[in-house]
């Protein structure tokens, strides 16, 4: 895959769900792990931003990182909302849903995005489109989120590394 920067020789990929704060900062260290743990920390720039604006600055949701911690993931970022540079910036923007799509689509328009757009679960091996978003649940929504978001990466990666 080339890159959108033609100078860049990294494979960039921002996350991307409504708040930044539960789906998109697991996916981000969900693959973050992977890549680590395929040595492919050299190849690939990795980040997670939302589509709103409500928790900038915020750290992810507990419950992410109590879910991320049970498989050893340690979940650094604070949130922040897509920008316009991102799509210039980014060779891969991955949406959590197909509402974030939409969004994603809406400002790729105005924002000539050099970025390929597609939705996590479309790599999903066990099919569906969306991963729920389980802020208004409880614990179990979180792994179960978290184990649906790790397929999809894992499958990503492959993609990605062509």
């Amino acid at each position: 895959m080339s890159p959108a920067n033609p100078k860049r020789l990294r494979t960039s990929v921002l996350f991307v769900c409504l708040g930044n704060i539960c789906r998109s900062p697991l996916a981000e260290g969900i693959f973050v792990g992977l890549v680590k743990d395929a040595g492919l920390e050299e190849v690939f720039t990795i980040d997670s931003a939302g589509t709103g604006s409500w928790h900038v600055g915020s750290p992810p949701d507990a419950r992410s990182v109590q879910v991320a911690a049970q498989h050893g993931l340690t979940l650094e970022c604070a949130a922040r909302q897509v920008s316009p540079s991102d799509f210039q910036d980014f060779d891969h923007i991955v949406a959590m849903d197909r509402s974030n799509l939409r969004d994603l689509e809406g400002m790729a328009q105005l924002d000539g995005s050099k970025a390929e757009l597609s939705l996590l679960r479309s790599r999903d091996p066990m099919g569906g489109f969306d991963v729920p978003d389980p802020y208004y649940g409880g614990a179990n929504g979180f792994e179960r989120v978290y184990r649906m978001i790790e397929r999809c990466c894992q499958e990503l990666l492959l993609d990605l590394r062509g």
